[in-house]
């Protein structure tokens, strides 16, 4: 294995790591999802519920290689979805367990929404940019 697929293997075991406690804690803690969903998503109990056995079935896929290229663009297309989330916790300030967060977190939170979707990429073997380009694969 070279470095990096080492690097690739690590990021892929972190990420599974993540979202699986994420998943678990959508699952058993909806509130604090249900606080940050906007209110024009459907059946809002129903989709933190979904959107935890996603996260739950996306970080066991990254580990079985046959799945992880399918897991990785599914993860990379749920941190897309979700980001709507993100965006409505940061401009409405809704505070969750009585705190509210500031713009110290929600920035770097934001800004970081594109990382995980390139991290969910890469750990799927599904890119390796900027590390290395592929070669034009041509049918």
């Amino acid at each position: 294995m070279n470095g990096l697929e080492r690097w690739r293997a690590g990021v892929r075991w972190v990420l599974a790591a993540a979202f699986f406690i994420a998943g678990v804690a959508h699952l058993r803690s909806p509130e604090p999802f249900l606080a940050i969903t906007p209110e024009w998503v459907p059946m809002p109990r129903a989709i933190i519920l979904f959107t935890g056995v996603c996260e739950i079935l996306g970080a066991i896929g990254l580990l079985i290689p046959r799945l992880r290229r399918f897991a990785g663009i599914m993860l990379a297309l749920y941190a897309v979805c979700v980001f709507p989330a993100n965006i409505h916790h940061a401009i409405e300030g809704i505070a969750i367990g009585g705190t509210a967060l500031g713009w110290g977190y929600h920035l770097p939170r934001l800004a970081f929404q594109p990382v995980i979707v390139w991290l969910a990429l890469f750990a799927g073997g599904v890119i390796d940019w900027p590390f290395a380009m592929r070669p034009n694969r041509e049918s």
